[in-house]
C-alpha cells in the first residue's frame, strides 16, 4: 500500500467522525429549540395571576382600607410634634411608594397582553404606545376588529381611530380561542382596576398633603411634595438637606456605556419635571430647578418646625419664583441713541512747551513732500511709475530751491542782524570779494573774477575796497553832510 493510498483512508476516516460529530451537534441544538418552544407555550398559557401579584397581595388591600377610613375622617388640627410619628403621615408614604410599584405592575399587564393580543392584530403596538390605552383598545376589540368608531372615540383620539381601522382590516392576524379571549379579559380587568387604585392613592395624596407639609404643597404639588418626602426619607430628613441634594433627588442613574449621552439630562430629578418648572422655556429650566430646590429648603424647614399651617409662606415663595422667571424671559432693553455733541464746543487745551515745538519740527512736512503733493490747475501730470495708477511728482523739480528739507525757521529763535552788520556784510559782498592777506577770513576769497563779457579775468581787490568807500562817503547808507569851504574865504 503506497503512503497516497494511506492518506487518503486517513482523511475519509476523519471525514465520518466529523460528520457523526456535526449531526450529534444538530441533534442538541434541535432538542434544545423545542425545549425553548415549550416553555414559551407553557409561559404563554400561564394566567395573569401567576406573573402580577401585587392585587392579590395584602398590601394593596390594606392601603387602600386606610385612605378610605382617613378619607371619611375630616382633619382640621394641625400636626403637633415630629411629622414622622403621625399614623396618617406614615400612611401618605407608604401609599406614594405604593403608587410607583402599580406602575411597574401596569408595564408588566401590558407586555403580557401585547404578547397574548399580537396573534390577533401585531400592528396595534406600533400604533398605539400608551399602556392603558392598548389595554382600553384590546378590552373593546379582542376577536372583532370592526368595532364601530363611537366605541373607541372614549379611548383614542379620531385620527388613531381612522389608522387602527384602516389598519385592521388589512391584518394577516389570526382569530383567537376563547381561552386566549378570556386571559386577556383578565388581563386587562386587573390593569383597570390597578389604575383607579393608584387614582385613588393620589387624590389621597393631594388632600392630606395640605396638613402634613402644606407650603412645600403650594410651592411644588401635591404629587411632587410626597414623593420628595418619600425619597427623602420624611420631612425632617427633607428640611436637613441643602438645596443642591434637593434638587437632585429621584434622579434615575443612567448607564449609558457605550451610548450617546446627547439627550441626557444630568442632575434632573423630581423638581425638573414639575409643572412650574416645566412651563418656562428650555434655556432656563436650569435655572429654575435651582430656584425653586433653594425655595423648596425654605419651606421644609418651615413644615418641619409646624409654621405657617395657613401655606403663607409657600405662597410667597412661588411668587418670588416666579417674578424671578419673568425677569429672566424679558426681552434685553433697547440701545439708546446718544446725541451727538453741540458742535461749538470749545477747543479743548493741548499740551505745548519746547518738547512738543521739537516733535513738530522732527516731524514737519519737507519742501520737497509740499511740493510733490502741490498741483497745477489745468495742467496735465506725467505718473511718476509709467502706469495709469494716478502717481505724479505733483510740482516736483519744476521750481523752489531744490533742497531736499528746508530748515524749519522759527521767529522765536532766528538770529536778527543790526543795521551796522548788514552794512559791513555788504561792503564784503562787493565786486571782487576781499582778499585773504589783508582781512582774517578763508582762502576763498581770491582776485580772480568771472565776468559775463570777458570770462576770467583779474582785478584789484584793494581798488574796489578804495572806489567803494569813496563812493559809499556820499552816496551811501551811512554817509552825511559834509562842510564845504568856500573859495572867497581862501
Amino acid at each position: 500500500m503506497s503512503l497516497a493510498d494511506e492518506l487518503l483512508a486517513d482523511f475519509e476516516e476523519l471525514g465520518d467522525d466529523g460528520d457523526e460529530e456535526a449531526k450529534d451537534n444538530v441533534a442538541g441544538v434541535d432538542e434544545e429549540q423545542q425545549k425553548l418552544e415549550e416553555e414559551m407555550m407553557l409561559v404563554g398559557k400561564l394566567s395573569i395571576h401567576q406573573i402580577a401579584k401585587l392585587q392579590s397581595s395584602g398590601q394593596l388591600a390594606r392601603v387602600l382600607q386606610d385612605i378610605e377610613k382617613y378619607t371619611g375622617e375630616s382633619r382640621s388640627e394641625p400636626v403637633f410634634g415630629p411629622v414622622e410619628q403621625d399614623p396618617e403621615y406614615k400612611l401618605i408614604v407608604e401609599a406614594n411608594n405604593l403608587a410607583a410599584e402599580i406602575d411597574n405592575e401596569i408595564a408588566v399587564i401590558h407586555k403580557y397582553v401585547i404578547d397574548e393580543y399580537s396573534l390577533r392584530f401585531p400592528e396595534l403596538q406600533s400604533l398605539v404606545v400608551s399602556p392603558l390605552e392598548y389595554i382600553m383598545t384590546v378590552k373593546r376589540l379582542l376577536n372583532d376588529l370592526e368595532v364601530t368608531k363611537s366605541e373607541l372615540a372614549e379611548v383614542l383620539p379620531p385620527a388613531t381611530i381612522m389608522v387602527v381601522s384602516v389598519t385592521a382590516s388589512t391584518t394577516q392576524g389570526k382569530r383567537l380561542q376563547k381561552d386566549d379571549i378570556n386571559r386577556i379579559e383578565e388581563a386587562c380587568d386587573m390593569a383597570l382596576e390597578l389604575n383607579e387604585g393608584k387614582l385613588t392613592i393620589y387624590q389621597y395624596v393631594e388632600g392630606r398633603m395640605s396638613f402634613i407639609a402644606p407650603n412645600i404643597t403650594v410651592l411644588v404639588g401635591a404629587p411632587a411634595a410626597a414623593k420628595l418626602m418619600g425619597v427623602a426619607g420624611g420631612l425632617t430628613s427633607l428640611s436637613r438637606m441643602p438645596a443642591c441634594n434637593i434638587m437632585v433627588l429621584g434622579a434615575a442613574r443612567r448607564l449609558l456605556s457605550g451610548f450617546s449621552s446627547a439627550q441626557v439630562q444630568p442632575h434632573t430629578g423630581l423638581l425638573f419635571y414639575c409643572e412650574i418648572v416645566q412651563g418656562v422655556p428650555p434655556d432656563f429650566r436650569r435655572k429654575a430647578v435651582r430656584l425653586l430646590a433653594s425655595k423648596c429648603a425654605l419651606a421644609a424647614r418651615v413644615d418641619s418646625f409646624h409654621e405657617r399651617p395657613d401655606a403663607s409662606m409657600g405662597v410667597e415663595l412661588r411668587e418670588q419664583i416666579e417674578d424671578k422667571l419673568a425677569k429672566l424671559q424679558e426681552p434685553a432693553p433697547p440701545k439708546q441713541q446718544k446725541a451727538l455733541p453741540r458742535p461749538d464746543d470749545g477747543v479743548k487745551k493741548k499740551r505745548g512747551g519746547r518738547r512738543v515745538r521739537k516733535m513738530k519740527e522732527r516731524y514737519a512736512a519737507s519742501d520737497m513732500r509740499k511740493q510733490a503733493n502741490r498741483m497745477t490747475f489745468a495742467e496735465i501730470n506725467e505718473d511718476a511709475y509709467q502706469e495709469d495708477l494716478g502717481v505724479s511728482t505733483g510740482n516736483l523739480g519744476k521750481g523752489g530751491t531744490g533742497k531736499i528739507r528746508a530748515a524749519a525757521n522759527d521767529k522765536k529763535t532766528k538770529v536778527t542782524m543790526s543795521k551796522r552788520l548788514q552794512r559791513e556784510v555788504q561792503r564784503q559782498q562787493a565786486y571782487g570779494g576781499k582778499t585773504s592777506i589783508r582781512g582774517a577770513v578763508s582762502g576763498t576769497a581770491s582776485s580772480v573774477a568771472f565776468t559775463p563779457l570777458q570770462g576770467l579775468e583779474i582785478v584789484n581787490p584793494q581798488a574796489a575796497e578804495t572806489s567803494g568807500a569813496q563812493s559809499n562817503k556820499y552816496f551811501g547808507s551811512g554817509g552825511g553832510f559834509s562842510r564845504v569851504k568856500s573859495s572867497g574865504s581862501s
